[in-house]
C-alpha cells in the first residue's frame, strides 16, 4: 500500500529479478514532443516516504524525476536498473548488502548522487535515532517540528528497514548495511537514495558549499550529533511538502535525479515536467515534456481526450466512463486491465470515539462489539451491484485484508478467516450487538473520505443509508485533503484504495505493525506483530501464505474495518502514442515512460 509498500493492493508472490537490458542504450529526445496526461489528485508532497507524503499522487511524479536500483515492469517483475547502481547481498550471516552507485550518477544541479544521499535516506527510513513520540497536528494530520528530540517520520519505520546497524563505508567507497535479523525484502527495503542530502543540509543547517553540506550529514550521522540530526529531521519532514511552485529562493526542492526535473507547477491545476540533458542513470525518455493535468471529475477527462487536450488518462472506472471511452471509437485505445488496489473501510481505534476501547473505560469488549456491528452492518453487495457490476459483471466481494483476489492464499483465507458473518447488511444482527454491548443508538460515526471523487460520494451516501437503519449516524467527513488527514482523532473511520508497489508479502506490514509508520488507526495486536516478526525472515513461500492468513484472521476477529471491493481498470490514451503500457502496481501506466513515443508537433 506510497502509503509502505502500498500507496495511499497485495500479491503473495515471491518477486523475480531481472537485469535491465541495455540500459545504458539512451534514446535522445524528440525536440517540440509533448506528452499530456490526466490524473485525479494533484501532486502534495516531493518526499513520498514521510507517512503524511506516502501516496500515489506524489509516487507518480517522483518515479520520473528520481530514480532507484530497480522497479518492477508490467509483469510485476523487478529488474535491476544497473545504469543507477547496484545491490548485492554479501553476507547470509549476519545479512549485509552492498549498495555501489554507478559512475556519474548527479542531482539535477550537477551535484554527484553519492553515499551521503544513502546515508541520510537510511537513517530517516530505518528511524535509527528516533527518540520519544512524535507530535502530530491534529487539523492536518501533519507531524510538527520539533528542537528537541530527533523523529524522522518514515512511513517504513518499525519494518526490516529498522532491523539494521549503522551503515559502513569500505575503502572502496561501497556503501554496506547489515542487519540484525535477516530480511526477505532487502531488495526492495531501501530502493534509492531518497531526497538530496545536500539540499537538505543546505535548508537545515545554512551551508551554501554541496561539499560542505554533504559533509555535515555524513558527520551527523556517523557521529549521532542528535543537535544536527534534530535539524535535518525537521527539513526531511515538512520542507518537501509543496503544492505549487516554490518561490526562487527554495527551487532547490525540485532538485531530483531522474530523467525529468519539474519545470512548471500551478496548484490544482498541472504539474510540467521537462527532460534533462546528461541523464545517464537508466532508460531515458525520448519525449521532451510530460505535463499532468489534475482533472477530479473522470467525464472531464474523457473529454478532454476527445478534445485533444490530453493524452492518457487512467480514470477511476465506472460503466459511464467505459461507455464514453470507448463511444470515440478508434481516435483512442482503451485497456481494461485490472488494478492492484482495493477498497476498504477502517475504524480509529484510538481517538476516543465510537471504536477506540477507551471511550467506554478501556473495555476492548465493548469497543469491539460496536466495531462489529459497524461492518456487519455495510453492505457490501448493494455497493458492488451498484457500482462495480456495472462496469465488472463478474466483480466479488474481496473478503481478505492481505490478499487479492487470485493471490496464492486468497481462497484458502478468506474460508477461514471469519469475514463471511459481515458486509451482509445485515441491520437487526448489528442492533443486536449495540444492545449487548449496552451502547445508547445512534452512534456517531464521523467518516472521512475523497469528496472530490464521485465514486467515493457515492458510496458514502449508500454506506450512510445502510447504517442508519443499524442504529449509526454516519457524518460526512468528506475533505478533498483526505490523504494528510488519516489517523487524525477527529475521524472515527475513512475509507479509500490502497495502492499495491510491489509483490511483497509484507507490503501491508506498515499498516497493520502497532509501530508502523501507516499505521493510522491505532491498532495493535502482539499476534500480528509477532508474525510480521516471523514473516520478515521466513524465505519459505508456502509459510509465508500461513503467516499471512493468520494475520487476516486476527484483523477480521478484532474487527479491524472491512475490505470491499478490487478496483476495475480503465486506461485510454491516443492512438498515434505508441509504448503505452499499464501495470497493476504503482505507478501503473508510468512504469515505462521511456517507451512512449508521440509526434512531434509541426
Amino acid at each position: 500500500m506510497k502509503l509502505g509498500a502500498w500507496s495511499k493492493g497485495l500479491a503473495v508472490a515471491a518477486a523475480s529479478t531481472l537485469a535491465l537490458a541495455a540500459c545504458s542504450a539512451q534514446s535522445a529526445i524528440v525536440e517540440n514532443t509533448a506528452v499530456t496526461v490526466a490524473w485525479n489528485q494533484p501532486l502534495y508532497s516531493l518526499n513520498s516516504s514521510t507517512s503524511s507524503g506516502n501516496a500515489t499522487a506524489n509516487a507518480v511524479i517522483l518515479y520520473m524525476t528520481q530514480q532507484s536500483f530497480n522497479y518492477y515492469n508490467a509483469d510485476q517483475e523487478l529488474i535491476d536498473n544497473t545504469d543507477f547502481g547496484t545491490m548485492e547481498l554479501v553476507s547470509e550471516e549476519p545479512m549485509t548488502v552492498s549498495y555501489d552507485l554507478a559512475d556519474g550518477v548527479t542531482w539535477s544541479d550537477g551535484v554527484a548522487v553519492d553515499n551521503a544521499d544513502l546515508l541520510l535516506n537510511w537513517a530517516a527510513l530505518s528511524g535509527y535515532f528516533n527518540e520519544g513520540e512524535p507530535e502530530y497536528d491534529e487539523e492536518t494530520g501533519v507531524i510538527v517540528p520539533n528542537d528537541a528530540q530527533v523523529w524522522f517520520d518514515s512511513v517504513v519505520y518499525g519494518t526490516a528497514i529498522s532491523n539494521t546497524e549503522l551503515p559502513e563505508i569500505t575503502e572502496d567507497g561501497t556503501f554496506e548495511l547489515t542487519y540484525t535479523e535477516p530480511s526477505i525484502d532487502w531488495k526492495l527495503n531501501m530502493t534509492g537514495v531518497g531526497v538530496p542530502a545536500h539540499v537538505v543540509a543546505q535548508r537545515a543547517l545554512g551551508i551554501e558549499d554541496a561539499d560542505e553540506a554533504k559533509q555535515a550529514v555524513i558527520d551527523a550521522i556517523m557521529n549521532s550529533d542528535t543537535e544536527t540530526l534534530v535539524k535535518l529531521a525537521n527539513v526531511w519532514n515538512l520542507d518537501f511538502d509543496i503544492v505549487e511552485m516554490p518561490a526562487e529562493e527554495d527551487l532547490n526542492l525540485l532538485v531530483g535525479n531522474g530523467p525529468y526535473e519539474i519545470t512548471d507547477f500551478v496548484q490544482d491545476e498541472y504539474i510540467t515536467l521537462s527532460a534533462r540533458e546528461g541523464f545517464t542513470a537508466g532508460p531515458a525518455p525520448s519525449v521532451e515534456t510530460i505535463t499532468v493535468r489534475y482533472v477530479t471529475d473522470p467525464l472531464a477527462s474523457i473529454q478532454a481526450i476527445q478534445n485533444g487536450e490530453i493524452s492518457i488518462t487512467q480514470p477511476q472506472a465506472t460503466s459511464d466512463i467505459l461507455e464514453a471511452a470507448q463511444a470515440l471509437g478508434d481516435s483512442v485505445v482503451v485497456d481494461t486491465e485490472p488494478e492492484a488496489v482495493y477498497e476498504h473501510i477502517d475504524l480509529n481505534f484510538a481517538n476516543g470515539g465510537p471504536f477506540d476501547p477507551a471511550t467506554y473505560g478501556g473495555d476492548a469488549e465493548t469497543a469491539k462489539l460496536v466495531r462489529q456491528a459497524f461492518i456487519t452492518a455495510i453492505d457490501v453487495n448493494e455497493v458492488l451491484d451498484k457500482l462495480i457490476v456495472p462496469l465488472q459483471e463478474d466483480a466479488k466481494w474481496n473478503q481478505s485484508q492481505v490478499f487479492l483476489p487470485g493471490a496464492p492464499g486468497y481462497e484458502d483465507s478468506i474460508a477461514n478467516n471469519g469475514s463471511e458473518v459481515y458486509g451482509q447488511g445485515d441491520a437487526e444482527a448489528a442492533l443486536a450487538l449495540l444492545e449487548q454491548a449496552g451502547v445508547e443508538t445512534p452512534v456517531d460515526v464521523n467518516m472521512l473520505y475523497a469528496s472530490n471523487n464521485t465514486r467515493r460520494v457515492n458510496e458514502f451516501t449508500l454506506y450512510q443509508a445502510q447504517l442508519a437503519e443499524a442504529g449509526f449516524n454516519l457524518i460526512d467527513g468528506g475533505n478533498e485533503s483526505w490523504g494528510s488527514l488519516l489517523g487524525t482523532p477527529d475521524y472515527d473511520a475513512w475509507f479509500f484504495g490502497w495502492q499495491s508497489t510491489s509483490t511483497s508479502p509484507l507490503g501491508a506490514e506498515s499498516i497493520f505493525r502497532s509501530d508502523g509508520g501507516s499505521n493510522f488507526t491505532g491498532y495493535a495486536n502482539d499476534a500480528v506483530d509477532a508474525a510480521y516478526t516471523e514473516l520478515s525472515t521466513t524465505f519459505d513461500e508456502d509459510r509465508q501464505i500461513e503467516l499471512l492468513q493468520q494475520i487476516d484472521a486476527e484483523l477480521w476477529n478484532d474487527a479491524y474495518g472491512i475490505t470491499v471491493f478490487q478496483f476495475p481498470g480503465v486506461t485510454v490514451y491516443d492512438a498515434d502514442m505508441t509504448g503505452v503500457s499499464t501495470s497493476p502496481l504503482s505507478p501503473t501506466i508510468f512504469w515505462n515512460y521511456w517507451e512512449w513515443g508521440v509526434p512531434a508537433a509541426e
